[in-house]
């Protein structure tokens, strides 16, 4: 099968391409293995962790324990994005996010990702030492992203959501689910690079519950290589989300054993990179997969 892409010549889908990914003065080879995202959700009402790292000196400290645990980057987010999750001010989610970076810029020695969808937060992030955006909007819901990430060079994650976290698991439904996003992904991508942003530093995430039925994270799950058609690489966050637990009737603190299940697959058809909150663990669980597709080959 083949289709066009926006990052490249169109390809086929079992075709490999190398992703080097540009962060400051470093090249990033996401294709030699999986990469590790980790995540601190400095909010009080994240789905999993809310209020876990709300208090300054608990966010420093577990952003330093992540670095040591194996991550190669960490996603710092201060607005809960959740389903059914309300929208934060600009000056709250400042002051939620920017002193934290503000220390861990000067401690950590792998890169900082600000996670969140205004332009505002993202050029205040990136001047705290920030230099990567995570944007759950790919590029929709604040027209200046793409203006601040072409500005200062960093790379961006597009994401797709359905709707927005407010209402995106209300009755989601699509006609062609593999289609739409990608067509959505696809043209986030065309938005970045009018903005500026070059193809080497653009990643795709097609967005596991963020507006999709169980079934619907499943199928993105089995076909994450349909989305390296698009010549970007990819990324999968599976982390203790809700679909583990419709499958295994847990809560989100019991939900470590379905995550590697659910990472391994993640990595076993094709993601580049993974944002997970059990970082310790699961860089074992990317390890033993990454070394069979390694035999694989």
């Amino acid at each position: 099968m083949k289709i066009s892409s926006i990052c490249g010549a169109s390809m086929d889908l079992a075709d490999k391409k190398e992703y080097n990914l540009e962060i400051k003065n470093h090249i990033y080879n996401l294709s030699a293995r999986t990469h590790i995202m980790g995540i601190l959700n400095v909010t009080p009402d994240s789905f999993s962790d809310g209020g876990d790292f709300f208090d300054l000196d608990r966010a420093v400290e577990r952003g330093m324990e992540i670095e040591r645990e194996g991550a190669d980057i960490i996603d710092i987010g201060g607005e809960s994005t959740r389903p059914g999750a309300k929208k934060i001010s600009k000056e709250e989610e400042q002051r939620r996010v920017i002193p934290v970076i503000e220390k861990l810029s000067s401690r950590l020695s792998i890169p900082i990702s600000i996670d969140t969808y205004k332009s505002y937060i993202a050029e205040l992030a990136i001047k705290a030492g920030a230099t990567v955006i995570n944007d759950i909007s790919g590029l929709r819901f604040d027209s200046g992203m793409g203006e601040i990430a072409a500005k200062y060079d960093v790379p961006v994650i597009l994401m797709h959501i359905k709707g927005t976290p407010r209402n995106m698991q209300k009755d989601p439904v699509y006609s062609d689910l593999l289609k739409e996003i990608h067509t959505y992904l696809s043209e986030s991508i065309t938005i970045a690079m009018n903005a500026g942003i070059p193809e080497n530093k653009i990643i795709i995430d097609p967005g596991i519950g963020f507006g999709k039925t169980l079934d619907d994270n499943l199928q993105l799950i089995n076909n994450i290589n349909y989305f390296h058609t698009l010549h970007c690489p990819v990324l999968i966050g599976v982390s203790r989300k809700s679909l583990i637990g419709k499958i295994l009737n847990i809560n989100e603190k019991e939900r470590i054993y379905g995550t590697a299940a659910a990472v391994a697959a993640s990595v076993m058809n094709g993601a580049n990179i993974v944002r997970i909150h059990d970082v310790k663990e699961m860089v074992q669980v990317v390890k033993i997969i990454d070394t069979l597709k390694t035999e694989n080959e």
